[in-house]
């Protein structure tokens, strides 16, 4: 996740503009997080054709995010997201320690993800050789330790959700704007970057590994065996068959993080028809211009 500070994005001005309010309420109904009534344009500004590339990137160093948003775009002003040296204020400081202790354990669940390799080996051999006991005891002993990982990623989803949604009752209140929030609580707005930079590097590494499919799909076939043949699961009774059912849903998308966020956007908008549609729409759509000149900017 430090990639996403380390990205030296100041120079750039971010313009959003955002649809009808009509238009934006279908947009996250519909599909919280495609963005498809927000646009991004973006203008290079500060550039001296007589300097060296580097000298010019040298002087936009500091990763300070310009941000201007349709109301503020009408009044003539501007808002800086400084995410390479927010802090919490003492206003923020309790909704940011239950985040930040979520955000640590993401780059644990980052690091295990990535050195995830599966048991497809094992796997292959258990298929191929039905009949051998040593052969189906190895494959399983394989597989069980790779099942709690993929509870833990699983059971990390859900707790990820509960941070988006802690956010989102921040930035998103009436008290204020959107564009008000993010200015006032850069820290938060910081961690919600991070969240979603955690989002796309989880979904990314998942695409990319098949077994963690397979893995998933040989124990579940395993389990109801040995339940057909009266024989024990012991070792792997931690994910029962509501958990597994849930579990299988999860892995079946291809983006379960990026569908667990969006699940619980919508979920949030449903459930605080006191909070304006506009409110959420605005935020993210904002939040999603900076990520993307963030990540974009060498």
């Amino acid at each position: 996740m430090g990639n996403l500070t380390r990205r030296r994005a100041a120079g750039f001005r971010v313009h959003t503009h955002t649809h009808t309010r009509t238009q934006r309420r279908r947009n996250l109904r519909g599909d919280t997080w495609s963005y498809r009534g927000h646009t991004a344009a973006r203008t290079l500004s500060g550039i001296d054709p007589r300097k060296s590339i580097s000298d010019q990137r040298s002087s936009r160093m500091g990763n300070l995010i310009k941000v201007l948003t349709r109301d503020i775009d009408n009044n003539g002003g501007n808002f800086f997201l400084d995410f390479e040296n927010a802090q919490p204020s003492q206003s923020e400081m309790v909704e940011w320690e239950k985040v930040n202790q979520v955000l640590t354990e993401a780059q644990v669940i980052l690091e295990d993800l990535q050195a995830y390799r599966g048991a497809g080996e094992e796997i292959r051999r258990a298929i191929q050789s039905p009949s051998v006991e040593g052969v189906q005891e190895k494959a399983w002993a394989a597989v069980v330790p790779l099942v709690a990982k993929l509870k833990t990623f699983y059971e990390f989803s859900q707790k990820l959700e509960s941070s988006l949604r802690c956010l989102l009752d921040v930035l998103t209140s009436s008290t204020s704007t959107p564009t008000q929030h993010l200015e006032n609580k850069q820290a938060l707005a910081r961690q919600f970057a991070h969240i979603l930079h955690f989002t796309l590097r989880f979904d990314e590494l998942k695409m990319t590994n098949p077994a963690i499919q397979n893995d998933f799909s040989y124990y579940r076939r395993t389990i109801s065996r040995m339940r057909i043949n009266n024989l024990s699961a012991d070792a792997g009774s931690e994910v029962n068959n509501e958990l597994a059912n849930r579990m299988s849903l999860f892995y079946a998308s291809s983006t379960p993080m990026l569908k667990t966020l969006s699940d619980a956007t919508s979920k949030f908008v449903s459930e605080n028809p006191d909070v304006p549609v506009e409110n959420t729409t605005d935020c993210l759509s904002t939040m999603a211009s900076v990520c993307k000149v963030m990540l974009e900017t060498p």
